[in-house]
């Protein structure tokens, strides 16, 4: 109802305009991206050095960290398809002896 009304579409289509408009002189503005930058620079380091925290009590409290889970994981995950292999070739062997029994 209200997305067909011609004075709401005004309304957005003003709204996008000036959000555009802003969002330009923003990203034109030296200061403003330096700070943005800044910003994202220090946000990595503080998520870097929350993560070694993090890892760093975890292995005090002798739990494993994200990363120790995914090392396991993959490990799970080749011997699974060694599994696999192994019990496809057992298959294989099984299958080739059964008709000399008969």
């Amino acid at each position: 109802m209200l997305k067909n009304n011609p004075v709401m579409k005004k309304l957005v289509e003003t709204g996008e305009e000036r959000v555009g408009k802003l969002a330009q002189q923003l990203l034109s503005n030296e200061k403003f991206v330096a700070a943005v930058q800044t910003l994202v620079s220090r946000s990595l380091s503080a998520k870097g050095t929350l993560d070694s925290a993090l890892r760093s009590a975890l292995s005090a409290m002798n739990l494993p960290s994200t990363a120790d889970l995914e090392q396991l994981r993959s490990k799970v995950d080749d011997l699974e398809r060694l599994l696999a292999s192994v019990e496809s070739k057992v298959d294989t062997l099984v299958a080739q002896k059964a008709p000399s029994k008969k």
